[in-house]
């Protein structure tokens, strides 16, 4: 077992980043227009490299399965983008948001990656600001700022309910730019299925064109995979139906190590399970807990009451209501962190307080929030005896304003008026703070490979804050990769262009065309979607807001059973030389298959609770998280030996010297 060198600069962390800066190899102009480099995944970290490495002269390829970058799941991030620029004068900084996201993430994380996030942070609003992106402002003119789950400041800053799209829009603009120029070629509907190394050196990929089926071969001096996290392992998520782990898992058996899988975020907004017939799951924003409060009843006798029809919610008094968040973390109340609020959800309803059918949901109610700001748009009309009628009307313009493309999309999934009755919301898979794992210079354990964004471990350590995913893709994207990068390429200015008929490119390709001939040719009985079904079973109940180590045993034997099944009993109609839905799913389920092993072998191995990782055996009288310091403070980098059963555990000690290593607490 190798110990882990991050490349972490030494010195005061404060000066770490524009030190290092300092001191790293450049390439020159003149010599960038002879480097290509391949970005896999077009989302806010990968839209970002690209286009900010193509401004800078290096000539780059984009890949996305997707028929346009505007498609990538970073689309779906709604609520907002932290940065420390102290707007509201409410005691925010740098150090303030290094701290709340080294806290936030239970103390898992690198101290120096979060602390050049938070550093670098105030640049990413400036520059979507230039490129238009229309960020909610005050009255004043200056940009508004809202608060997320984990703080006690407003450092989120928004465009409405649509951050994400917005932001993601500035990204594709920003490359649009570079296609036009010729500095980016655009591959759309195209799919990674592996990577090409040549003399220890990544030097390309093989895809596949989804549309002809077409198997292609594509050099570069250097590879980025930004194409996301891993949540649809479990089948249901809040990810878009095609994220998947292919282009991070292909890296990972091609010598890449992958960081802390079991590092997975339970998201407490998230509007229920209804049914069998569901394939993925809708996320009500985080930013909604600004305004929403979270109960149930205070009397199981209520709660079956709503669930069977006979009692109404708005119906209980205040006196009847279990505010729970509140009453657990007053200090926090309903902005407590997602793995808080997910396991406060969950330990109500298996106690019998669940308020939807299957008795897994909670209350988020707006009732207050809009009598509260009734009363103030009042007050500003002038108006000094206001109906009730005229209070809830003003308030729910003000609510509409700040979420009303929320409600909007709740009320048409649910078919209930969340003005009117409060919304029900249930913990869901969401982000994954697992990854590749990546050093300062966000470059792999295979050189000239690097991971960006959500595909990386990441600054999250074992839980994500609301609001930080976009912060850093687009800080990887937009601020580092391009400067980190440089100091790989610039030993590459005289390799000249690399070839693709090489033995190394001819290999990786026919592993790739073996894989998918079997695949097509197996003359199975069973869908695709019938096994991920089951794997997303096994992985929910025995590897999701929960965990033991006898049901991680379980599911690590019950995973490599199914994938044995798979792989004899699969069934894809249609051909490998066309538009085939059902094998670019099969390719995926296959990776999620090994994944999911990995996953269930990596939280066997971590006897501690921290963050996103629950395990039953390690917690407080209280039900919360307790860590173990002594033994686990370390990220878990796992080697790909032939096996995920048999994957070799390496480690990357943490050392805090900036913050103090203590037991988490919101309360």
């Amino acid at each position: 077992m190798a110990v882990l060198d991050s490349k972490t600069p030494q010195g005061d962390i404060a000066k770490q980043w524009e030190n290092y800066k300092n001191s790293i190899n450049l390439v020159n102009p003149a010599n960038k227009r002879n480097i290509d480099i391949i970005v896999v995944g077009t989302g806010l970290a990968g839209g970002a490299a690209a286009a900010t490495l193509a401004e800078l002269g290096y000539n780059v390829k984009t890949f996305c399965y997707q028929d346009s970058p505007r498609r990538a799941h970073s689309i779906a991030a709604q609520g907002g983008i932290n940065a420390a620029k102290n707007y509201q004068g409410d005691g925010d900084s740098i150090y303030r948001l290094f701290y709340d996201t080294v806290k936030g993430g239970d103390y898992r994380s690198r101290e120096s990656n979060v602390y050049r996030l938070a550093e670098v942070s105030a640049n990413i609003i400036d520059q979507c600001v230039a490129q238009g992106v229309p960020f909610a402002r005050e009255y004043g003119g200056l940009l508004d700022n809202r608060s997320f789950g984990g703080v006690l400041v407003s450092r989120t800053f928004y465009a409405k309910g649509q951050t994400g799209q917005q932001l993601l829009l500035g990204a594709y603009a920003a490359m649009n730019r570079q296609i036009n120029r010729g500095k980016i070629q655009s591959y759309t509907r195209h799919e990674m299925l592996d990577l090409v190394i040549v003399d220890g050196k990544a030097r390309g990929i093989i895809a596949r064109d989804l549309i002809s089926g077409k198997i292609e071969r594509h050099a570069a001096h250097a590879v980025v995979i930004a194409s996301g996290g891993y949540g649809n392992v479990f089948f249901l998520s809040t990810n878009a139906m095609g994220s998947n782990v292919t282009a991070s898992w292909k890296v990972h058996k091609k010598g890449a190590f992958f960081a802390n899988p079991c590092f997975t975020q339970i998201h407490p907004t998230c509007i229920p399970v209804s049914g069998e017939h569901q394939s993925k799951l809708t996320l009500m924003s985080e930013s909604l807990r600004n305004d929403g409060r979270i109960w149930v009843p205070k009397k199981k006798e209520d709660a079956i009451a709503i669930r069977e029809g006979r009692l109404k919610p708005t119906e209980l008094t205040e006196e009847e209501r279990d505010y729970y968040l509140e009453r657990r973390y007053p200090s926090f109340g309903n902005l407590v962190p997602r793995d808080v609020a997910s396991r406060a959800a969950k330990e109500r309803c298996d106690a019998g307080f669940g308020v939807n059918k299957t008795g897994e949901a909670v209350f988020l109610d707006f009732a207050s929030a809009i009598e509260r700001y009734g009363k103030e748009q009042a007050a500003i009309h002038g108006k000094h005896n206001p109906t009730a009628e005229e209070i809830r009307e003003l308030g729910e313009e003000v609510i509409a304003n700040k979420y009303g493309n929320l409600f909007q999309m709740y009320e048409k999934i649910v078919d209930e008026n969340p003005y009117k009755t409060p919304m029900k919301i249930y913990p869901a898979v969401h982000y994954t703070m697992g990854g590749i794992w990546v050093d300062y210079n966000l470059m792999t354990t295979i050189p000239g490979c690097y991971a960006a964004g959500e595909a990386n471990f990441s600054d999250h350590g074992a839980n994500r804050l609301g609001a930080s995913a976009l912060m850093q893709g687009l800080a990887d994207g937009y601020f580092v990769l391009p400067y980190t990068i440089g100091d790989y390429l610039a030993q590459d200015i005289r390799t000249g262009k690399i070839p693709t008929d090489s033995p190394e490119f001819e290999a990786a390709e026919k592993a790739v065309v073996d894989q998918i001939d079997k695949l097509i040719n197996n003359k199975g009985k069973y869908s695709v979607d019938h096994y991920h079904k089951k794997l997303g079973k096994i992985m929910w109940n025995k590897c999701g807001m929960a965990r033991n180590a006898k049901d991680l045993a379980e599911a690590a034997v019950e995973i490599r059973e199914l994938r044995e099944d798979f792989h004899k009993n699969v069934l894809i109609p249609g051909t490998a030389q066309s538009k085939n839905s059902e094998l670019e799913k099969a390719l995926r389920v296959a990776d999620f298959l090994e994944l999911g092993e990995l996953f269930a072998k990596d939280a066997l191995h971590r006897n501690e609770s921290c963050g996103g990782h629950f395990r039953e055996e390690y917690q407080t009288e209280e039900g919360e998280a307790q860590r173990d310091d002594e033994n686990f403070k370390y990220v878990a980098a796992w080697e790909y030996t032939g096996d995920p059963s048999q994957a070799k555990l390496h480690k990357e000690e943490l050392e805090y010297k900036n913050i103090e290593l203590k037991t988490r607490s919101y309360k």
